[in-house]
C-alpha cells in the first residue's frame, strides 16, 4: 500500500514495492510485469508516476523493455571483480555461464598514433584489428575491439579467436601473460553500438580500455570494451 502522507515520493514507494515483488519471486526473470495501465489502476496514481518508477527500475537494470511487447524482469547482473586479469571466456565459465562470440571484424591495418604508443610500436608496424560481440548464455554482453601487434603473433587467423584469446596466447603461443593496466568510465551508447548490443537509445554503458603485458613488460594487447550496463557490474576490493 502507498502512504500518501509520507515524505517519501510516491514514485519511489512504487519502485520499492515492485523491487520487493521481484525479490520475492512474484515476477520471475524473463516474465512481464503488469502494464502501465494495470499499475496505474492498482496503485491509484497517474500513468506518468508509474512510468517514472518503471523507468528508474529499467535504468537500474532490474527491468528491461521490449518494443511492442512490454516490460520484463531482467536477469541479475554479471559481477566482474577488477582485481584479477582474466579473459571474458574465463570469467563467464567461472560463473557457470556459456560464453560465445561473434566476430564481426578481422583485418590487418596500420595503427593510429594512440594505438601505436600504447603497444610500443614503431613506424611500419601493423596490428590485427578484431571486433567481437560477446555473449553469455546467448545474451549480448559486450563489444570488444582488440588490437594485437602482427609481429608478435604472425599467422594469426580468425578461427583461433572463437574461444579465449588469453588461452590461445598462453597455450598455443607458449607466452606468459603478466599484468595489465586499465581505465574505466561510464557513458551513453552510440547508435551503431546500440544495434550490436541489442539495446535502445539512450542507454548507459560501461567502457574499459585495457593494455595487457607479457613477461618483460612487453605490451601485446590493447582492447576497448563496451559493456551493457544493465547486465554488468564491476567490483573491487579496497584495503587500507
Amino acid at each position: 500500500m502507498l502512504d500518501k502522507q509520507s515524505p517519501i515520493p510516491i514514485y519511489i514507494q512504487i519502485e520499492e514495492q515492485l523491487k520487493k515483488q521481484i525479490q520475492q519471486g512474484d515476477f520471475l526473470v524473463g516474465t512481464a510485469i503488469p502494464s502501465e495501465r494495470e499499475l496505474t489502476e492498482s496503485f491509484g496514481v497517474s500513468r506518468m508516476t508509474v512510468r517514472q518508477s518503471v523507468t528508474n527500475l529499467v535504468n537500474e537494470g532490474l527491468l528491461y523493455r521490449e518494443k511492442g511487447r512490454g516490460t520484463f524482469v531482467a536477469a541479475p547482473k554479471v559481477e566482474q571483480p577488477l582485481n584479477g586479469l582474466t579473459s571474458f571466456t574465463e570469467d563467464m565459465l567461472a560463473r557457470g555461464m556459456v560464453p560465445s562470440n561473434k566476430i564481426i571484424g578481422f583485418e590487418i591495418l596500420e595503427p593510429d598514433a594512440d594505438v601505436a604508443a600504447d603497444l610500443q610500436l614503431v613506424d611500419g608496424d601493423k596490428v590485427y584489428f578484431i571486433e567481437r560481440i560477446r555473449f553469455a548464455d546467448d545474451k549480448t554482453m559486450a563489444i570488444e575491439r582488440t588490437y594485437l601487434p602482427v609481429e608478435r603473433f604472425p599467422g594469426l587467423h580468425r578461427d583461433l579467436l572463437q574461444g579465449s584469446l588469453y588461452a590461445m596466447i598462453e597455450n598455443n603461443q607458449q607466452l606468459k601473460i603478466s599484468h595489465a593496466t586499465q581505465r574505466m568510465e561510464a557513458g551513453m551508447v552510440k547508435k551503431e553500438d546500440a544495434e550490436l548490443l541489442q539495446i535502445d537509445v539512450p542507454a548507459a554503458i560501461l567502457m574499459i580500455e585495457r593494455i595487457s603485458y607479457l613477461d618483460g613488460d612487453l605490451p601485446f594487447e590493447l582492447v576497448r570494451s563496451t559493456y551493457r550496463a544493465d547486465r554488468y557490474k564491476f567490483t573491487t576490493e579496497i584495503k587500507r
